[in-house]
């Protein structure tokens, strides 16, 4: 979710995957913080990016702030870029719009959350957008095991996720 995400979120798409259904009485406020990527569809704007986050935090005029930032191994340097997000549809709703750039949009969807708010799977407007989110930087083998078979289950493609690396 990270610098290139900017790439993602430049095509002003903010519908779903058929079949996806954004969670049902969100709590943005519980969820703003600090997210770990540990896995995530293969995409050019996030290649060679380890140690990914994105730290989410509220804005003056209601929306959310969000920060992603990670270590570009080739480069050797860290990379970061900042962009904003909206509640798409009913505020209990876990569908947002999210911009790094002006008045483009793209969707952010949040279709499974943890009831204690520790992992979250995400997409965005199609099935080529996909990430596992940890409060932690590493998850257990079963949170994989249910990431993997909801997304297969859901029809994203999972044979050529990243799964970030965190340091040690």
């Amino acid at each position: 979710m990270l610098i290139g995400f900017a790439a993602l979120f430049t095509g002003g798409c903010t519908s779903l995957p058929e079949g996806i259904e954004p969670v049902g009485d969100f709590d943005l406020d519980g969820y703003l913080g600090k997210w770990y990527e540990v896995a995530r569809s293969d995409h050019r704007f996030e290649r060679g990016l380890e140690q990914v986050t994105a730290d989410y935090s509220m804005r003056d005029d209601g929306g959310v702030k969000v920060i992603n930032r990670g270590y570009a191994t080739g480069e050797q340097k860290w990379k970061s870029v900042e962009g904003k997000a909206y509640p798409v549809g009913e505020p209990d709703s876990a569908h947002l719009k999210v911009s790094f750039f002006g008045p483009f949009y793209s969707s952010y969807c949040v279709f499974e959350l943890d009831p204690d708010g520790q992992h979250a799977f995400v997409c965005g407007a199609d099935r080529s957008y996909l990430w596992l989110l940890s409060r932690t930087p590493r998850v257990s083998e079963k949170v994989k095991g249910r990431f993997l078979s909801r997304a297969e289950e859901l029809g994203f493609e999972t044979e050529n996720l990243v799964w970030v690396e965190h340091g040690k």
